[in-house]
């Protein structure tokens, strides 16, 4: 299942700088694991903003439930999800 999530993330600023550089570290490798794995399919950053849009593929709407609240900067996002199928028009075979 395909899923299109839009994350905006704010960390609040009385967070000490090394408490959140770590946060940061610690979901920059979970998230490279999950695009290893393919589940976290493509990120796109929103231009200006501390944003992005991913493509998530997934067994289900729970596994995705499980992988965006195992973020480690899941606290400080405001999450925006939108289930996706594939267009009869599409020419990639690829869009499940």
């Amino acid at each position: 299942m395909l899923f299109h999530v839009r994350m905006d993330v704010h960390i609040p600023k009385d967070i000490p700088s090394e408490t959140a550089e770590r946060i940061k570290a610690d979901e920059k490798a979970y998230f490279q694991s999950l695009q290893q794995s393919g589940k976290w399919r493509h990120i796109w950053r929103v231009a200006g903003q501390y944003s992005n849009i991913s493509i998530f593929d997934v067994e289900s709407n729970e596994e995705l439930h499980q992988l965006l609240m195992s973020l480690p900067l899941f606290p400080y996002m405001h999450i925006e999800v939108m289930a996706l199928c594939r267009h009869p028009s599409s020419l990639h075979a690829d869009d499940r």
